[in-house]
């Protein structure tokens, strides 16, 4: 390179750096996030309140074994749409918009995958219910098992598709949002970018990736305060702190993975099987991040089945032997076991 290009390079390096400076902070300021109802909010939505957010829910199907949802990021209760009717036929539905997601609140806090599930669990102690399965989607999944790791007794076994669980899972863009100035610098100019793009990423048929949808995607995204709190959730995943946990879930878990998934590969769910020592890995062809539209029959099919196996008793322990673990009374009977 000669002298002059030298000298231009170094320069334009120059402007871009003095540009992101100036930007920062103007960008930085406009980030807010939002609390109360929002421009077009469904009239027929329900809300509760929990953990100082209003949660949008949808609870239905009676006195049914519970079945949870927990849906991905970016996401809400839309995205359960083709499984709810299935699962209504033998469960009650508890389904919920994570805060800074769907009609929920967008409040300043902690976003984290430990802190939304801390919202799951506050949601089904007010709804009455005191076990449920779990299903969940994509970062839904890290919600999920961090329910399973905070109140094990609350969760009877768990379903996951295509999970987002790992530290190795995150892109460049989630590390350097990381940094305070950065991330909000970062979002505020690329985060609601070419939404169709991104979206036809998470699909192998790209006919999934309709004008309605992008339209909904960019709908949700003008919110108030989405922007904001997508930033919160993405700096709340810090996997490394507790992806060495998983090992101790022992709930029976589905795991369901699109094969063409290039969001989170398939590899991701080979690993997440090995971890969990009660799971099995569900795989489907032609399909990407999205089973349950893109192999909906298939993946419906083996979800309601694995719904509905009976769980095996707990093992009843043996009579101990007289004077010997015994619960205290000296007469040999058993100690009690905890309940899950």
């Amino acid at each position: 390179m000669s002298v002059r290009g030298n000298l231009r390079f170094f320069a334009t390096r120059a402007f871009l750096l003095v540009a992101f400076v100036v930007l920062l902070p103007l960008v930085a300021g406009c980030m807010s996030f939002h609390q109360g109802s929002m421009p077009g909010e469904p009239k027929t939505a329900t809300f509760a309140n929990v953990e100082g957010a209003r949660v949008r829910f949808l609870d239905s199907g009676g006195e049914k074994p519970a079945v949870v949802l927990i849906h991905g990021f970016a996401s809400s209760i839309e995205a359960w749409g083709t499984v709810i009717p299935e699962l209504l036929k033998a469960h009650r539905v508890l389904a919920l918009d994570l805060k800074g997601f769907g009609w929920t609140d967008r409040p300043e806090g902690d976003y984290s995958p430990a802190a939304q599930a801390r919202i799951v669990l506050g949601l089904m102690s007010q709804r009455g219910i005191d076990r449920a399965a779990l299903v969940a989607h994509s970062w839904g999944s890290s919600v999920a098992l961090q329910v399973a790791m905070q109140k094990p007794e609350a969760v009877t076994r768990m379903a996951m598709y295509d999970a987002w669980v790992y530290e190795a899972q995150l892109p460049a863009f989630f590390h350097w949002s990381r940094a305070d100035g950065v991330g909000e610098t970062l979002f505020g100019l690329y985060y609601k970018e070419r939404p169709a793009e991104k979206i036809s990423l998470a699909f192998f048929d790209k006919s999934y990736v309709t004008e309605e949808l992008v339209e909904s995607v960019e709908n949700a995204m003008d919110r108030p305060g989405t922007v904001a709190a997508a930033l919160a959730a993405v700096r709340g995943q810090r996997y490394a702190h507790v992806e060495h946990k998983y090992r101790k879930v022992q709930k029976p878990t589905l795991l369901m993975w699109g094969r063409e998934d290039t969001v989170t590969p398939v590899a991701f769910g080979e690993r997440l099987a090995r971890d969990l020592p009660n799971a099995r890995l569900e795989i489907y062809p032609r399909c990407g991040h999205f089973p349950m539209l893109e192999a909906k029959e298939a993946s419906t099919r083996e979800l309601v089945a694995f719904l509905n196996e009976v769980d095996a008793p707990e093992p009843v322990a043996p009579p101990a032997t007289p004077g010997a673990g015994t619960n205290g009374a000296g007469n040999g009977a058993p100690i009690p076991k905890e309940p899950d």
